[in-house]
């Protein structure tokens, strides 16, 4: 039975972790697992601080989001006390480095000594986490992990903090707010924002940008430069904030921009803003990708409407028609509450996660334990 959860990872914790983080813990923690958090001086040597810290009593080792450098001891710990070791890396190491972040070209020796180093660290654990379809794809084709070890649990959203929120009250003459929050990175296809705006032609719109990254500063001197009219669009930018200031930010606005990025890893994320916001029950503009499916795409109201990505002419015509309909704007919101309730809730992705666990022999989870003997 899986009562202790090990969360292996340097810097890592259980209080303030990221959002993705967040939602697993509390998934396994609503199954009955009790989490136990170590984070080790040295990645490297972690299996020996923890063999000489004598951790014990763990019946599963979870190494989170981010923490490939922590794969090597983890595994060496896990194998010497027979225990399974599960790794939710949300995003590749040589993914982003060579395709999102260009530091690398992809024939360099640096690009494919990297290669190399994170084939041999997801050859690792006993089961891979991939947040979409399209990560699990990637993780089998270019990183090797046979597909029997992969499993697929979307990003979610940490339902302590992202719950529905009414509507706002869109009366005469009053602007409805697009906001968009992210680190500004070129998934996020800032640039092809901007534009949009710049192009935009439709009812008086504010846009409010959340967050900071390398395209803020050009987004913000381009956009308060005069690039569009503003008489159409105010804009404002605000820093960084704590994850549970973001749902008051969301229910302040009517829609929620997505990522509108043209690399390989914008065609194979959905991001924690989409989750966020169909949470809070706000809809979504986001670029048509594949990795968007069949759940995502529901008929009229539709709580998210896709547009090419990196075409900002699509874009602004999809905010002018959205926003020219106001009062659908409301109906579309309690669309986008009923796709994350029925599809992408806590109970749901926990019910997945825990039945694919067990699947390769890993379980019974305490609370499921419970319910089989009753």
């Amino acid at each position: 039975m899986i009562r202790e959860v090990l969360v292996w990872g340097r810097g890592a914790t259980l209080a303030d972790a990221y959002s993705r983080d967040r939602v697993v813990f509390r998934l396994l923690a609503q199954a009955g697992a009790r989490l136990d958090l170590f984070s080790p001086r040295i990645s490297a040597l972690g299996d020996v601080e923890a063999t000489l810290r004598r951790r014990r009593g763990a019946d599963l080792v979870w190494v989170p989001c981010f923490r490939q450098r922590d794969i090597a001891a983890a595994s060496r710990f896990a194998r010497r006390r027979g225990l399974p070791l599960v790794f939710d890396p949300l995003i590749s190491a040589y993914d982003k480095q060579v395709n999102e972040r260009r530091k690398f070209d992809a024939d360099s020796r640096a690009a494919r000594r990297l290669l190399r180093w994170e084939r041999r660290l997801f050859a690792r654990p006993d089961v891979v986490i991939a947040d979409t379809a399209g990560h699990a794809d990637y993780f089998r084709d270019l990183l090797g992990v046979p597909a029997e070890r992969l499993v697929v649990l979307p990003v979610g959203a940490d339902a302590s903090l992202f719950a529905p929120r009414p509507p706002r009250d869109l009366g005469a003459g009053a602007r409805p707010r697009v906001l968009f929050y992210g680190s500004f990175i070129q998934l996020h296809g800032v640039p092809t924002i901007v534009a949009a705006l710049t192009r935009y032609t439709g009812p008086p719109i504010a846009c409010h940008f959340i967050g900071d990254g390398p395209l803020r500063a050009a987004a913000e001197a381009a956009l308060h430069a005069g690039a569009g009219d503003r008489r159409q669009v105010e804009v404002s930018f605000e820093a960084w904030l704590p994850l549970d200031a973001l749902p008051d930010r969301i229910a302040a606005a009517d829609l929620v921009l997505g990522i509108f990025g043209t690399t390989p890893k914008a065609w194979r994320v959905v991001p924690n803003k989409v989750y966020q916001a169909l949470a809070v029950g706000r809809p979504v503009i986001t670029a048509d990708t594949p990795a968007f499916d069949a759940r995502f795409r529901l008929p009229a109201p539709a709580p998210i409407a896709f547009t090419p990505p990196g075409d900002a002419t699509a874009l602004a015509a999809a905010l002018e028609r959205w926003v020219t309909a106001p009062h659908l704007l409301a109906q579309r919101g309690a669309a986008a509450a009923r796709l994350f309730a029925e599809t992408f809730a806590e109970a749901r992705l926990g019910a997945n996660l825990i039945a694919d666990l067990e699947a390769h022999g890993f379980g019974p989870f305490p609370v499921l334990a419970l319910e089989a003997a009753a």
